[in-house]
């Protein structure tokens, strides 16, 4: 490879990796409302509800039902929550596979826009999984507020 092509594909390398940044920016900001309202809401009835299971008049096994039951909203939406962050990162490592595959066999086949297509295909990629955050997280808010 020579240097100009090499110059050229660090240069493409470093959009990438600022496309990257604004999935995860964009991530952080759709996702950060629902985060907030899995740690401090639904943590802060998980409390007042397990405190209200500790009565003298219950068995330590009643209180331990009762307190694991209050855990439920709370351990479900943190899964959920998790799950579904799991799966939009999968999605994305998918998407960003396809593109670099495209590359290498454009590589091997000497096309002379090959770094362009790559920067195109990601920049779509990281276009439509930013499109898809905020769908994602009315999904999960409207799954938490219907618990």
């Amino acid at each position: 490879m020579d240097r100009m092509a090499a110059a050229e594909e660090r240069i493409v390398t470093e959009k990438i990796r600022q496309k990257l940044h604004q999935v995860n920016s964009a991530a952080e900001e759709h996702f950060s409302p629902v985060q907030d309202h899995v740690k401090f809401t639904l943590q802060q009835a998980y409390f007042k509800c397990a405190y209200e299971c500790f009565d003298r008049e219950r068995s330590y096994d009643e209180i331990s039902d009762c307190v694991e039951n209050c855990s439920v909203p709370v351990v479900r939406s943190q899964h959920m929550l998790e799950d579904e962050m799991a799966n939009f990162q999968e999605t994305m490592k998918r998407s960003l596979m396809v593109c670099q595959d495209k590359f290498e066999a454009a590589k091997l086949q000497k096309k002379p826009d090959a770094l362009n297509d790559l920067e195109t295909c990601v920049d779509q990629s990281t276009q439509d999984g930013i499109k898809m955050l905020p769908h994602l997280a009315a999904k999960l808010k409207a799954s938490f507020f219907s618990q």
